[in-house]
């Protein structure tokens, strides 16, 4: 077996995001097989044992992750000209009152946020927001099995034949597209379930198949729904929940 850098197998590990590990290293947090380790670009075996500090799980606990109601209009992550970004809508009076995290709201859970699977401008609904990157490793890594629905409203005649090809055999950029769940939900309305994220990738599908997106909106990744949470209002990711 080859050698790994420390920090690599403990993201690939899900104990934190690899810039986690290198700070909890700098710190003195970790130990492999019993040993503390506290020098940065150390390798080791892929199988050898890991433990971290409780000063490193209590770290990781203190890591947000918001789950906003992306109102269009708005940038998921760096701002662009003439738009915000999603994060300016992380203010205490738009978290949503039905909101049940016993968390408390502090500037400093604004800190090195990163949106986990964006949506475009032009698109609404459910946007992840997060400081943790085993969250954002679980909804977007290059491993990651977990799916993401959205509601389309398109122009345009939907048939069976462009089923078909919206939900297998499409290409963009030159690579296939992975298989697809679309389903006609009413008229004029389909439902995308994916499981990836390419850049504005639905609505480059409905082009390829002579179908005009009007609006689209994400209602679910992984086990995590919008639910009724309000357009601009968020709330915390609770707990017990998990993608």
């Amino acid at each position: 077996m080859e050698l790994e850098r420390l920090s690599k197998v403990m993201a690939r590990r899900g104990l934190c995001s690899r810039r986690e590990a290198d700070a909890f290293i700098a710190r003195g947090w970790v130990y492999v097989d019993g040993q503390k380790v506290d020098q940065l670009g150390v390798k080791i075996l892929p199988d050898q044992e890991i433990t971290l500090d409780p000063a490193a799980h209590a770290a990781t606990d203190e890591l947000v992750t918001f789950l906003l109601h992306k109102p269009v209009g708005y940038v998921s992550g760096q701002p662009e000209k003439g738009y915000e970004p999603a994060v300016v809508l992380l203010r205490p009076e738009n978290r949503w009152a039905q909101d049940r995290s016993p968390r408390r709201f502090r500037p400093d859970q604004l800190r090195g946020l990163a949106p986990a699977g964006r949506l475009d401008i032009d698109s609404h609904g459910l946007l992840v927001l997060t400081q943790d990157g085993r969250v954002a490793r679980q909804v977007i890594g290059q491993d990651s099995e977990v799916d993401k629905e959205y509601v389309v409203r398109v122009s345009g005649e939907i048939d069976e034949a462009k089923l078909a090809r919206l939900r297998h055999g499409l290409w963009l950029d030159n690579r296939p597209l992975l298989p697809a769940g679309i389903e006609q939900s009413g008229p004029g309305e389909l439902r995308f379930v994916l499981k990836e994220g390419r850049k504005r990738q639905i609505r480059r599908m409905c082009d390829l198949v002579g179908l005009k997106v009007t609006g689209l909106r994400r209602i679910r990744i992984g086990r995590i729904t919008l639910g009724n949470l309000p357009s601009g209002q968020w709330r915390y990711l609770g707990a017990d929940e998990v993608f």
